[in-house]
């Protein structure tokens, strides 16, 4: 009888105290891994009993269910249908090679995972908040005022207006938290009953929570009734902190009342640490920002050195409070905003690396993303270039810099400016007072951008399995039974059964079978057969032949955690193939820098279905 998956995942899940208590989900071609977070919740002697898991054991903090190579993957979709789990994408060596970068590596790498899922959202916001906003600033058009404006500038500029709940949520995922308590996180700094962060240098209310109470010239408990409009890195931080105290709590508090209180502790805990103390610092942060640029801007040099650490105040989210510099220069009379073309400098320049990304790049997926988040830079958003494609790869961040440094000095040289302000790179054309300089301007900070970018980056390529010489496959049988014969998918010294390294293939819970010590890293088809499965990280092959023969072939023991570095599957899913046909390579030097034994262990994973199945040299 087949096994239903949704009881099976259903039972899982009700025995693991839900979804909350599961901080990550992933599996591997025989295996459901879970991480908890509070083992006290798990019911071990009942999810040994559930239809379909096979055996469950502890290892490197995760639970692991045994479940079967074609059904975990099967189970795995129902688990995460009714947790709502997100499906992990992180394996422990990793993550522990992740923590062994510098500090900013690590940053950047936590910036672009939380930016990647929400890249479509704000790439197509800015390209479309860039055109309505060029449209509004053409001259006699009248398109500002009508309502195809207002509608249109409301759709594009969402994703911007409330960028701190996108962020939020995706942080809350990456730091493993609850994704909704980042959203009510997100949502609170943004809240409509707080001073809008664009509108800061109007002015703000306050709130004093313990009263005025002067603690070394700070007032304990105040809090600036000021949103976070368009900010990044404190948004990061507050969900970050909010990770940490929801896994604290949900390891020491209750079960019985678990389910409200650590909730609600969270959200007060996080808000009050939000506003009194990330908020302060980064609003102590903006004057110092802001008291500096306009300092700076006086003269060439400072103004190269704007254009150059401009893109930086865009990551913390403090570049909307220049408004106040273009405000102040054209609030004279007969005043000229010379900080406009700075900013089309360091935005131009950015959309010059972004392009250069785009074009050189191999990997559809990264032009997929690179060559629309160039165009809303053109255009003066340049968020989706800067997060979506720059900062992940740095070194066209670096080369946008270089850019806007130069183009921002020469444009200082020149003396231009614009007649208004609010907008940048192409669009500036429209309140700029000398487009030809101003050509000039975006033609130098974009094209040394641009030919820095294709000078100094180079896309990294997929990391292959080196060649190896053609070989004949084996023809010795190493598993039989009346429905055929499975050939040894690889060259090597044939180990019993009970011999192999990892007690779930040992013990035949799995299927009976055999493994192979390797002398060359390539697998072969064991017979005529279509393939049934591929895993995820590229260690293991599923293969099935006419007769009803199901195999797993599985290369080194807890090589999921190699997250498919040094392996090369040359079949999918679905492929037909012969006997002695390569279908996988595998680099054992790999296997053996990452400490896991490289054996091919080779399983009948339906022996249960055969009466008289031989082994090793009995199969010959």
């Amino acid at each position: 009888m087949a096994l239903d998956y949704h009881k099976c995942a259903q039972e899982i899940a009700d025995n693991i105290g839900g979804g909350e208590n599961v901080i990550s989900a992933a599996h591997c071609a025989t295996r459901l891994r879970l991480v908890i977070a509070d083992n006290d919740k798990v019911n071990k002697e009942a999810l040994d009993n559930v239809e379909g898991v096979k055996g469950m054991f502890e290892s490197n903090g995760q639970l692991q269910l045994i479940i079967g190579t074609g059904t975990v993957n099967k189970v795995f979709d129902e688990f995460i249908k009714i947790t709502g789990v997100e499906a992990g994408t992180k394996d422990d060596v990793k993550a522990a090679a992740a923590a062994k970068q510098p500090v900013w590596k690590q940053m950047l790498k936590t910036v672009g995972d939380i930016f990647v899922p929400i890249l479509p959202a704000i790439v197509a916001s800015g390209l479309m908040m860039g055109i309505v906003e060029a449209l509004g600033q053409i001259p006699g058009l009248g398109f500002a005022t009508s309502d195809w404006y207002a509608f249109l500038d409301i759709v594009a500029n969402t994703a911007f207006a409330y960028l701190p709940v996108l962020v939020a949520i995706s942080a809350a995922r990456v730091f493993g938290g609850n994704i909704f308590l980042g959203a009510v996180i997100g949502l609170l700094m943004v809240h409509s009953s707080l001073t809008n962060g664009w509108n800061a240098a109007a002015g703000y209310e306050t709130w004093y929570l313990f009263g005025h109470i002067e603690i070394g010239g700070y007032t304990l408990g105040q809090i600036n009734q000021l949103g976070y409009q368009g900010h990044v890195i404190p948004v990061i931080i507050a969900v970050w902190f909010m990770c940490k105290i929801e896994k604290w709590l949900h390891k020491h508090v209750p079960e019985m009342i678990d389910l409200f209180v650590t909730p609600l502790t969270t959200v007060f805990l996080t808000a009050l640490v939000t506003f009194m103390v990330i908020g302060p610092i980064f609003s102590f942060l903006e004057t110092l920002v802001l008291q500096g640029a306009q300092i700076l801007v006086r003269n060439p040099i400072g103004s190269g050195i704007m254009g150059a650490i401009y893109p930086w105040t865009v990551v913390m989210g403090l570049h909307h409070m220049y408004n106040v510099i273009e405000a102040s220069m054209l609030s004279v009379e007969g005043g000229l905003n010379t900080w406009m073309p700075i900013a089309s400098a360091a935005n131009f320049a950015q959309f010059g690396a972004c392009l250069a990304v785009g074009l050189k790049a191999k990997s559809q997926k990264t032009k997929s993303v690179a060559i629309p988040a160039s165009l809303s830079a053109s255009l003066g958003i340049t968020e989706p270039a800067i997060f979506g494609v720059n900062m992940r790869f740095f070194k066209p961040f670096i080369a946008g810099m270089i850019g806007g440094a130069i183009g921002a000095f020469v444009a200082s040289l020149m003396g231009i400016g614009a007649i208004s302000y609010g907008v940048t790179g192409l669009p500036g054309y429209l309140t700029i007072n000398n487009k030809f300089l101003y050509t000039i301007i975006l033609l130098i900070s974009g094209g040394i951008a641009f030919l820095l970018t294709m000078t100094i980056w180079k896309e990294e390529e997929p990391k292959k399995v080196a060649d190896v010489p053609k070989l004949d496959p084996p023809t010795d049988a190493v598993i039989s039974c009346e429905a055929g014969k499975v050939i040894a998918p690889a060259i090597g010294e044939v180990i019993p059964q009970d011999k192999i390294p990892d007690d779930t293939f040992a013990s035949g819970v799995l299927g009976e079978g055999i493994a192979i010590n390797p002398t060359q890293g390539v697998i072969f088809a064991p017979f005529d057969g279509e393939i049934t499965s591929v895993a995820d990280s590229k260690h293991a092959i599923g293969i099935s032949n006419d007769a009803g023969m199901e195999v797993l072939i599985h290369v080194g023991v807890d090589t999921v955690a190699m997250n498919g570095e040094g392996f090369e599957d040359l079949v999918a899913e679905g492929d037909k193939v012969k006997a002695g046909q390569e279908i996988m390579r595998f680099d054992r030097d790999a296997i053996a820098k990452a400490n896991h034994p490289d054996c091919v262990v080779v399983l009948l994973t339906n022996s249960d279905d055969y009466n008289d199945v031989k082994l090793g040299e009995d199969a010959k």
